[in-house]
């Protein structure tokens, strides 16, 4: 069953004659008949009764209205995907980790709503494995996230390298390793260490690294808020190993103190996530161009950088 064949019998239904059905569709009356009889052929029943008017025989008026919904769904679709392509999406959907979203995010969000004020600009933040799940389940359109090669390969996959930062130890200012310019990684396996969660690469690098250097990682208290942190590391010996972005606003805060540690340097790359099928669509596209444009701006960053591992 084709199309046409449905479109050519609601034409004769509707105009009550091969003829007319034939000059509104602008088409011979020879093809309007042909679609019509293959129509019937397949369905192994006259639709309409060949007579001076083309009236419909029982058949063709138990079928005349599921055509008429096969036709409109049809309508419906094709309506809905070129509002698609012409950028005329509902919503649109970023999954990104929380330190991304608390500095990095607002002015793309801004300039997005300025370009596409009638599209729904919703934005989680996830840990980067969490994101990349839902935006490989469809419930997102593109992901920021720290890049995880074993969860962003495939060939459906496109993959931005934002920026790359470096893990930096948040503690009190009155804790012991403030004393180090440095700290050595031996010292931090001494103290008990505020963690993401599962799900985090963070708390998958940090642990990674210890098993490296052949030291225990003491996980005292898994968290995902980044206030979270600052407030426990506050309360003693509570250590913490952050990325850079995340240590941007404890930077001011006289009761915490910030350090880098000695060789080797943790640094986690940030990119950005999606699919070479969501690119199509001009929202999605142009959300992608706001943040390589704005996100991925190394002189910004690398001033940041400087200062903020200098720790003065």
């Amino acid at each position: 069953m084709r199309l046409e064949q449905l479109q050519a019998f609601l034409a004769v239904a509707e105009a009550g004659s091969f003829q007319q059905a034939a000059h509104r569709c602008r088409v011979t009356q020879s093809t309007i008949s042909r679609q019509v009889q293959a129509l019937e052929a397949e369905l192994g029943l006259p639709l309409f009764h060949r007579t001076s008017q083309a009236k419909l025989t029982i058949a063709g008026e138990r079928f005349l209205p599921r055509a008429r919904k096969i036709c409109q769904e049809w309508q419906n679709a094709t309506t809905e995907l070129a509002d698609l392509v012409a950028g005329k999406q509902p919503e649109l959907c970023v999954a990104s980790i929380h330190s991304v979203s608390a500095y990095f995010l607002p002015p793309v969000l801004q300039q997005f709503c300025q370009d596409y004020p009638e599209v729904q600009l919703r934005v989680t933040s996830l840990g980067s494995d969490r994101a990349l799940k839902v935006l490989k389940d469809g419930l997102v359109d593109l992901a920021i996230v720290m890049n995880n090669r074993f969860l962003t390969s495939g060939s459906e996959i496109v993959v931005d390298s934002l920026f790359q930062e470096p893990i930096a130890v948040l503690m009190s200012s009155s804790h012991p390793l403030t004393q180090y310019d440095q700290i050595p990684w031996a010292e931090l396996s001494r103290y008990p260490q505020v963690v993401f969660k599962d799900g985090y690469g963070m708390q998958r690098l940090v642990q990674e690294q210890f098993q490296r250097s052949g030291l225990l990682l003491q996980a005292a208290i898994e968290l995902n808020t980044l206030d979270g942190f600052r407030g426990m590391v506050r309360q003693g010996n509570l250590i913490a190993l952050l990325p850079q972005s995340a240590l941007l606003e404890m930077k001011s805060d006289s009761t915490l103190a910030i350090r880098p540690t000695e060789e080797p340097i943790l640094s986690r790359e940030v990119v950005l996530v999606t699919t070479h099928d969501r690119l199509e669509i001009p929202p999605i596209r142009r959300f992608r161009e706001l943040v390589q444009e704005i996100v991925a701006v190394p002189r910004l960053f690398q001033s940041v950088s400087n200062d903020l591992l200098g720790f003065r």
